[in-house]
């Protein structure tokens, strides 16, 4: 058993290494996952954030949570992309008659997404930093952050999953992005939800994005975060979840 756990990670790791190296190859995905979020933080803080009321004078520090969501939102394109040229192309056939953990492929998959979305949201807060960005948290909160971030894109890397494996063509693969685009902006990332008509509100605050947006806002400015957190992880836990057992339903069936 413990033979058969150790050749999992090796050759998880071996995948790890292949679609890492797909990524630095891609100017577009770097270009889309990391500095676009950028570009609409330096929008939102140095154009439009002085129209925009949220009850505190540093509004980057209560626009970055929002922006490193939409950021590991734009990710989820592209994961799926991978994952269906993977599937056209027979690469997952290949594998699985070489002797390698049948799961390895797709799991490398998911840790790309994990170590490149990483990479991104660093970047960005090195770059809030620059802008302005202050955050009281200590290590313990910022440990909470990552592991709420980290949740939040496995969910979303286990739903671009799905699509990749089931779609019929490179744009069914992709549409995938959409809607998930959509939940930050509707949401109390950039502006408080009580000033959104009632319809509007009762949507954005009772959206999965709020709950993890407010959670991880108030971790950074070392704030009591209430019942806030346990709903993010409950909404984050609870889509992984369901997503992973439907995305490895699909992988088998493609074996």
């Amino acid at each position: 058993m413990e033979t058969i756990k150790n050749y999992f990670f090796m050759d998880m790791g071996v995948m790890l290494g292949r679609s890492m190296r797909h990524i630095f190859r891609s100017m577009d995905t770097i270009i889309t996952v990391t500095i676009m979020p950028i570009a609409m933080m330096l929008l939102f803080v140095y154009v439009l954030g002085g129209a925009i009321q949220t009850g505190t004078d540093n509004y980057v520090n209560y626009l970055l949570p929002g922006i490193l969501l939409i950021a590991i939102a734009n990710s989820v394109g592209y994961t799926s992309y991978r994952l269906f040229n993977d599937v056209q192309r027979g690469i997952f056939e290949r594998f699985h008659s070489m002797p390698i953990a049948r799961s390895a492929a797709i799991w490398g998959h998911a840790l790309t997404s994990l170590v490149s979305n990483a990479i991104s949201l660093v970047v960005i807060i090195l770059v809030a930093l620059i802008m302005g960005f202050r955050s009281p948290a200590g290590v313990l909160s910022w440990f909470a952050v990552a592991g709420i971030l980290a949740l939040f894109t496995l969910a979303l890397t286990w739903i671009a999953a799905i699509a990749g494996l089931s779609a019929k063509s490179v744009d069914g693969a992709g549409v995938i992005a959409y809607p998930i685009h959509f939940l930050p902006l509707i949401s109390s990332a950039f502006v408080p939800t009580k000033s959104m008509p009632g319809p509007v509100r009762a949507f954005a605050e009772n959206q999965p994005v709020t709950s993890i947006v407010e959670a991880v806002r108030a971790l950074l400015s070392n704030q009591p975060v209430g019942n806030e957190i346990w709903i993010a992880l409950a909404w984050c836990a609870g889509i992984m979840l369901i997503a992973y057992t439907f995305a490895m339903r699909v992988y088998k069936k493609r074996g």
